[in-house]
């Protein structure tokens, strides 16, 4: 089917239609519309989205670029799978970028910015305490506190890594927030992170983070042994 409605606001600059492409192709990932392993047919999504294969390449390319397609000679793309190996090893690079950025803001975050964090934090509690009908925002919730948190540290080298690897975990999404009693373990690990971040404490608040993190990995299942 063609694409529906505008995908950008009227008067604005249309992104280029590849990277428009991309980012309907991302969310299918993420939704799992398009499985982690399965084969990507590229004709078949042409034909949906009413678009010729130079578009749908360019935004392939993109994915790949991301670590979220994999590209296989004469075999064409895939969703990447993402192997025991490959989770336990992203958890432990975001455990050492995001333990060493909450220490920095810990020492050099302003009053408004801590008082963000705490706002922030609040609608992670708030989602929580919604039940099931507000899981989905939990985990938005979730995610916009820790990159906030690095914005704020500000180092734009971290922030492309950070971003590139939390859309790759996005392909093992929730795994280890499925796991009974987890959410509730991780909406006091954000708790104690905060206290920290408000005490400006950075010794605790990377301690912490990293022990969140930790945490989450064991909660997959995939620890290393």
């Amino acid at each position: 089917m063609p694409l529906n409605g505008p995908l950008t606001a009227p008067l604005a600059p249309r992104a280029p239609l590849y990277e428009e492409v991309a980012e309907r192709l991302r969310q299918r990932i993420f939704a799992k519309e398009l499985e982690p392993g399965s084969w990507i047919d590229e004709l078949k999504l042409c034909a949906e989205l009413g678009i010729s294969r130079t578009p749908m390449r360019e935004a392939l390319k993109v994915l790949a670029s991301e670590g979220l397609v994999t590209m296989r000679v004469r075999r064409g793309a895939y969703v990447t799978e993402m192997s025991e190996r490959d989770v336990r090893e992203a958890y432990q690079l975001l455990s050492l970028l995001e333990s060493d950025a909450a220490a920095v803001v810990a020492r050099t975050a302003t009053d408004p910015e801590l008082a963000e964090l705490r706002q922030l934090h609040h609608a992670l509690e708030e989602s929580l305490a919604a039940g099931e009908a507000g899981r989905e925002h939990f985990f938005a919730a979730n995610e916009r506190f820790h990159l906030r948190i690095i914005e704020i540290d500000g180092n734009r080298w971290r922030m492309q890594i950070i971003t590139d690897l939390r859309r790759v975990m996005k392909l093992n999404r929730h795994h280890s927030l499925f796991k009974q009693g987890r959410l509730q373990e991780s909406l006091q690990e954000h708790r104690d992170m905060l206290d920290a971040l408000l005490a400006r404490d950075p010794e605790r608040a990377a301690r912490l983070v990293r022990c969140h993190f930790d945490n989450g990995l064991k909660a997959t299942g995939r620890a290393a042994d």
